[in-house]
């Protein structure tokens, strides 16, 4: 009786061990034996033995030598992608980007849907299909799906899995994570999108090693992932972010599809410059977009034109920027941020958005607030929902010690 609680003790240590070889792996990309040692707090024979059964385990694998300034190069090792996926599920209100990604961030398979997310009866129903062609693609390789992870926008409640801005996504008969778990027999998170693009960019992008950041989200509505003191702040209830319904004016202001007058995401989202942009051709604005057809117009279109030195499309977007960077004073006056990354469908406007914020923050901000400020433009390349997601997913399966 004794041996046998000895050996599990001795199991539920290495276990834990193994989880925290894994996550720092998965940070890192690449660490010798002896990095990890240091790192695990333990020693290297006990480290190569965690090494080798993760490798025949196949989550873990050698890939090279690292430097060594004398004598043999040390062994490398990574995550092994070859084996264990996560499905991650970019849900918009245009569109669903549907990913398999390893343990390397690296895409296997991939499938897009033009199924916006609205408030309609039938969304379920017609996402079903489309996951179930993802699932019959995957059968043909020889891969595990460990986590499923969705992100999209509104207020989610990542605790219990709910969206309560989209109720059609929680039941009563089948909800959006039961439907997930039903095909791909997983376990499945949601996070808020503008969440999931903060956690990419800790990870991934510019904020890796900073502990007091921002990323902006400029999409068709406007959000806010927030770091705090190194760690992704959520709220109590999972909705910390929702910057596009503070109200910015509350006389004369349009109606927000939240119910209320006057909301940021009325001012400054994707929805609003291409709305801002067919009234003012309609209206007589001389521009380089009168060519184009206002039904069609796009956000790719406007910043084209504006970087073509159309005087209008270069106007609308300083006006975005503008109102944007009024919005995010009042949230550098809460969280004192040492950067801000500007992310989302707009960023692609570049130094034509992001200068605007700029003199904004400046304009509305107490001067020490700027100081060691800077706000710059994601270099993840659209990635950072993806990456951030498949992050959150790993993060949880690991800390509810479901892998490996």
């Amino acid at each position: 009786m004794q041996d046998n609680v000895v050996l599990s003790v001795i199991d539920t240590k290495k276990s834990k061990l193994k989880r925290r070889l894994i996550a720092e792996l998965y940070r890192a990309e690449s660490r010798t034996i002896s990095q990890l040692a240091g790192l695990l707090h333990t020693s290297v024979p006990s480290t190569t033995n965690l090494i080798d059964e993760l490798s025949s385990e196949h989550w873990v694998r050698g890939v090279g030598t690292g430097n060594a300034q004398f004598g043999r190069k040390p062994s490398l090792f990574a995550l092994d992608p070859s084996r264990y996926i996560n499905i991650v599920a970019d849900i918009t209100v245009h569109d669903i980007q549907l990913r398999a990604m390893n343990l390397a961030n690296e895409i296997v398979e991939e499938l897009d849907v033009k199924l916006g997310l609205d408030l309609s009866d039938n969304f379920l129903t017609v996402l079903r299909e489309p996951l179930e062609q993802l699932a019959q693609l995957l059968g043909t390789r020889d891969v595990q799906i460990i986590g499923v992870g969705v992100s999209m926008p509104g207020l989610v409640d990542p605790k219990r899995s709910v969206n309560h801005t989209y109720p059609n996504l929680n039941g009563p008969g089948v909800s959006l994570s039961q439907l997930f778990h039903s095909i791909f027999r997983a376990p499945v998170y949601l996070i808020n999108d503008s969440q999931a693009m903060i956690v990419g960019e800790h990870r991934f992008g510019l904020a890796q090693g900073k502990n007091h950041v921002m990323s902006v989200n400029i999409d068709w509505g406007v959000g806010l992932g927030v770091i705090v003191d190194g760690t992704i702040f959520q709220g109590g209830g999972g909705f910390a972010g929702e910057l596009g319904h503070i109200q910015m004016k509350s006389e004369g202001g349009e109606l927000c599809h939240c119910g209320k007058v006057g909301c940021l995401d009325t001012l400054a989202s994707a929805s609003a410059l291409i709305q801002r942009a067919r009234t003012g051709l309609q209206t007589g604005a001389v521009s380089l977009l009168a060519e184009e057809n206002l039904d069609n117009l796009t956000i790719e279109t406007i910043i084209a034109k504006a970087s073509l030195g159309d005087v209008f499309s270069i106007d609308l977007l300083s006006d975005i920027g503008s109102e944007l960077g009024r919005g995010l004073a009042t949230a550098v006056h809460l969280f004192n941020p040492e950067l801000i990354i500007v992310n989302g469908v707009l960023a692609k406007a570049e130094k034509a958005i992001i200068r605007p914020i700029e003199q904004a923050i400046a304009k509305y901000c107490l001067p020490n607030y700027r100081d060691n400020l800077t706000i710059e433009q994601s270099n993840l390349d659209g990635m950072a929902k993806l990456y951030g997601t498949q992050a959150y997913v790993l993060q949880n399966l690991l800390e509810q010690e479901l892998i490996p």
